[in-house]
């Protein structure tokens, strides 16, 4: 009969009936009663209260028994640590019974119970086990002293554990070696400055010793420390590789892996005209070459392997370029690897072969794959300048075929063949402008557009090709616009008699017309150069280019060596530093080959991408860009930053707030801002003057007359604020996704301090602790400003509540939607992902009521393209209650007036990014039953309009 009896659901005394079946005097009720406790605790039955019956069970000479008691006390002995003290003496007897099973069972299970209070108890019978005569219990006993070390540290180390566990390297049995060294490297990772594992040549020598007879685990474990080893000469080193080099026709793939890593480490330190470097060069490539004939997800993590090693010692697979050409069956992501390889391997020798499998792929289904062959193809060229022709005619060829994604890619490709090659190629300029008119990806369409104003003299009628694309210059993207801009400018440049209109329009077009300030400040430039300096302009833009690298696409030096220590581990698959992904609360090392020198320059990690909390927050908001695997990113060890004060107003540019500068605020009615303002290249210096500067500047114009103008004579009657809203909590991270952890929410902004207030419910059998929060890059760069304070353990069905205050200052990228916010959580149990979505009033600033004078001027230069009309119904408020309730939310009413029959509010509001939002509210006055309101919404990033205008309707109708 199967186990799954034990499973079925009994009635309804079904604690008490164990109870009475786990004290009988029957050894076989008594195991068959331990069973039925374990089947319930697997489906998530609270069985705790069973906990002394169930110790009691531990005194038997039954192995089966015994091993079930004890995986209940793992799981039960954290809640019940008062309880656990019962078990102890059991130990104790069970590491001197004669049984060796026995004594590893119970030092396994010792080192897993992490409860504070009976860890001092347990040290005597680890020490006994630790010099055991069996090798089983001192292996087992070598792991329990890391486990132990993990639960509390200095008890270790005042024990002694850490000297016995360094003489079990030197011990007989290869198992408990590879152990002792798998527990001091653990503890070794969680402190980088102990100096635990204290390599000498004695040490390696036995270490080299155990490899050859250690299970396949052992042997990573002890090459691992290997790779950490600093050989004294080249000698030591050579001798280390050839006592290594046989693991590498090992059948694990891991273990070959790890093997390679210490070979390509230690052959840094061996001189390149030794014999015995070119022998190693050819062991090391049958076994990278076998890996590749493994399943298609070993062959990945091979060729992420593989690409690193490529990097650092092309020599070593130069002559293997066949087993990286693509099968028909292959999954896409080896495809893309082995491609990647292909181009790094291609040479002189090889490239006939190459470029005749890349022209195979480039006409295969899979859009993907055949972009990225072309790309191949254009990479080859540059690379190996011999077969740039060959290159070139292959690009044709595929142009011709006039498939659309195909010529894209291949335009991309030869405008950098062009930069690598000058006056060589130029020749097929002429088929290229053939397929202007089937180019629709950005990329592409800037590519054609370099082109062709690179070329410009060549072509005849490129001042018609060029302005083809002006006429849809604001739906272009900001790349294919600022390369129109600048090849127009190199077209006037060329031939300035015939295109002075059209770089007249275009200029216009950038700075006028525009809310993109790149391209606004390279209009501008390209603007002041032409009309002060036209010589100056030429040399600068029609400046001679760099030829562009080989290898673009290298990984960075001193991070490919801190990645060749790391071959065989995650990070040479996610081709990143440990510390880019690892959580923080580990100290992980930086690594780095040595060379023969001894060059004294250490690896640095690069820059991970967290701002700090000090930068200052972005003005605009950056574009949005890949999403995937941010989160990966995400380092969960508790934010530094401390809880950020209300921010006084941003010294940006008045050009930040206002889009054009302070010259073109007033526009024309302006005189005494200076002359010739519109927009034209003598724009002066107002440019760059703080909005300090800006009421004193603004208060020597001249009235503004009519229109709006008139509103400001009147005083708007302003009331008290009535404090801000704050949104009932919701349900963000639903228990049953988050292995019983409910989380919900809300958002507040009190003292000018955003909150994140939440519930966090524990609704799982075991104690939740060690919570930790970040959120993934945002619009708006909310970040944690300080670690989630929960102090005591969520015990099962208990709620906390707290309150995270939130800075501004974490790193940006635009979301969609644009107040989406994506959060980790984690505590003892995992890691979870949720997203929510935070109303934009948290981000409406103190200081953002504005000038009267500047509210207007402000108005009229924002286009009225960016206007944005709502309404809002069922709302039963006259006008000064509703400037009085959105006060609190630092919406601010500038000034009020009422025309025929009508109140009519203008309100400002700043986000802490410092873009300004303007709004004109019309309500409809003295009569009850009408209940709607008009509301017209004005501001440089059109984006941001609906979520505030949400916030108004939000504010005014709760």
């Amino acid at each position: 009969m199967t186990d799954s009896k034990y499973f079925t659901t009994t009635k309804k005394g079904e604690i008490f009936e164990l109870k009475a079946e786990l004290n009988s005097d029957k050894k076989e009720k008594k195991k068959e009663a331990v069973k039925k406790v374990i089947a319930s605790m697997t489906v998530g039955k609270d069985v705790s209260a069973l906990f002394p019956d169930v110790v009691n069970c531990m005194q038997t000479d039954n192995l089966e028994l015994k091993k079930l008691v004890y995986l209940y006390l793992m799981n039960y002995a954290k809640s019940q640590p008062d309880m656990a003290i019962m078990a102890v003496n059991t130990f104790v007897k069970d590491c001197e019974d004669p049984n060796p099973l026995i004594r590893a069972l119970a030092v396994r299970t010792m080192g897993c119970i992490r409860v504070d209070k009976i860890t001092e108890y347990l040290c005597e019978p680890l020490r006994k086990c630790l010099k055991d005569e069996d090798p089983y219990v001192r292996k087992t006993a070598a792991v329990c002293v890391a486990k132990l070390h993990d639960i509390n540290a200095q008890l270790v180390e005042d024990q002694g554990f850490l000297d016995t566990l360094k003489d079990l390297i030197s011990d007989s049995n290869p198992m408990v070696v590879a152990n002792a060294v798998a527990a001091l490297s653990e503890i070794a990772e969680s402190h980088p400055n102990s100096n635990l594992l204290d390599l000498n040549p004695q040490t390696i020598n036995k270490l080299l010793t155990a490899l050859n007879e250690c299970t396949e685990w052992g042997q990573i474990f002890i090459l691992d420390c290997l790779a950490n080893y600093m050989p004294r000469d080249d000698r030591e080193s050579q001798s280390i590789c050839e006592r290594v080099t046989p693991r590498l026709s090992h059948a694990n793939s891991a273990v070959v892996l790890s093997a390679v890593k210490v070979l390509m480490k230690f052959m840094e330190m061996l001189p390149k005209d030794l014999d015995y470097y070119g022998t190693l060069l050819k062991k090391l490539a049958p076994p990278l070459v076998t890996l590749l004939s493994a399943e298609p997800e070993l062959q990945y993590v091979a060729l992420r392997n593989i690409n690193l090693i490529v990097q650092k010692r092309p020599e070593i697979l130069k002559h293997e370029m066949k087993v990286f050409f693509v099968k028909y069956n292959d999954p896409i992501y080896v495809k893309l690897e082995k491609l990647d390889i292909m181009i790094r391997l291609a040479s002189q020798a090889n490239i006939a072969q190459v470029l005749a499998e890349l022209k195979e792929y480039a006409t295969e289904v899979d859009v993907d794959f055949v972009r990225k062959a072309v790309r191949a193809i254009g990479r080859c060229a540059i690379k190996v300048e011999q077969s740039a022709e060959r290159c070139v005619s292959t690009l044709l060829d595929l142009i011709q075929t006039k498939v659309n994604y195909v010529v894209q890619e291949a335009i991309v490709v030869i405008k950098d063949i062009f930069r690598k090659y000058p006056n060589k190629y130029e020749s097929v300029i002429a088929t290229l402008c053939e397929n202007l008119d089937s180019l629709d990806e950005p990329e592409a369409r800037a590519a054609m557009i370099w082109i062709v104003g690179e070329y410009a003299e060549r072509i005849d009628n490129a001042d018609e090709l060029l302005e083809s694309f002006l006429e849809g210059f604001h739906d272009e993207s900001t790349q294919v616009q600022l390369q129109l801009l600048t090849a127009i400018v190199k077209l006037f440049l060329k031939k300035p008699t015939e295109t002075q209109e059209l770089v007249q329009q275009v200029l216009s077009l950038a700075t006028q017309d525009s809310d993109n300030p790149d391209l606004r400040d390279r209009g501008y430039i390209y603007w002041r150069l032409l009309s002060t300096d036209p010589v100056a302009a030429k040399e600068v833009v029609l400046a001679e280019k760099p030829l562009i690298s080989e290898e673009t696409d290298l990984i960075e030096p001193t991070l490919l060596e801190e990645l060749i220590c790391h071959i065989g581990t995650l990070a040479s698959v996610y081709h990143k530093p440990p510390s880019a992904f690892v959580e923080g609360s580990r100290g992980v090392q930086h690594k780095k080959l040595t060379a023969r020198a001894g060059s004294g320059e250490s690896a640095e990690s690069p820059d991970v991408g967290l701002s700090g909390p000090s930068e200052a927050p972005p003005a605009v908001i950056p574009s949005q860009g890949d999403l995937l695997g941010d989160l990966l990113n995400l380092d969960l060890a508790p934010p530094t930053a401390t809880v950020p004060s209300v921010q006084p107003s941003m010294q940006m540019g008045a050009m930040d707030l206002l889009g054009g500068g302070l010259d073109s605020l007033m526009g024309d009615e302006s005189d005494t801002l200076g002359g010739d303002i519109g927009g034209s290249p003598s724009m002066g210096g107002g440019l760059g003057v703080a909005p300090a500067a800006m009421p004193a500047a603004l208060g020597g114009a001249p009235a503004v007359g009519g229109g709006l103008g008139d509103l400001f004579d009147l005083s708007g009657g302003v009331g008290m604020p009535t404090g801000s809203y704050v949104a009932p909590k919701t349900v963000w991270l639903p228990a049953m996704k988050a292995k019983g952890l409910e989380i919900s929410g809300t958002f507040a902004r009190r003292g000018g301090i955003i909150q994140m207030d939440l519930s966090l419910t524990n609704k799982a059998m075991s104690v939740m602790t060690d919570f930790a929060i970040q959120f993934n890059r945002n619009s708006f760069g909310l970040a944690p400003a300080g670690p989630l304070q929960v102090l005591t353990p969520l015990s099962p069905n208990q709620t906390i509540d707290v309150s995270l205050p939130l800075s501004t200052s974490g790193p940006v990228m635009k979301m969609e939607p644009l107040n989406n916010l994506q959060v980790a959580v984690k505590n003892n149990i995992d890691v979870f992902y949720f997203s929510c979505q935070y109303p934009i009033s948290m981000i409406f600033v103190e200081d953002g009521k504005m000038e009267r004078q500047v509210f207007l001027a402000t108005w009229k230069d924002i286009p009225n393209d960016n206007e944005a009309l709502f309404q809002i119904k069922d709302i039963h408020l006259n006008s000064d209650a509703a400037s009085n309730k959105l006060q609190g939310s630092n919406i601010f009413t500038i000034a009020k007036r009422t025309v025929e029959g009508q109140d009519m509010l203008y309100l400002s509001v700043k986000l802490t990014n410092g873009i300004w939002v303007l709004a004109e509210m019309r309500i409809q006055t003295g009569n009850p039953n009408y209940t709607e309101m008009e509301l017209s919404i004005k501001c440089r990033a059109p984006e941001v309009s609906p979520f505030v205008f949400q916030c108004y309707e939000l504010v005014l109708k709760n």
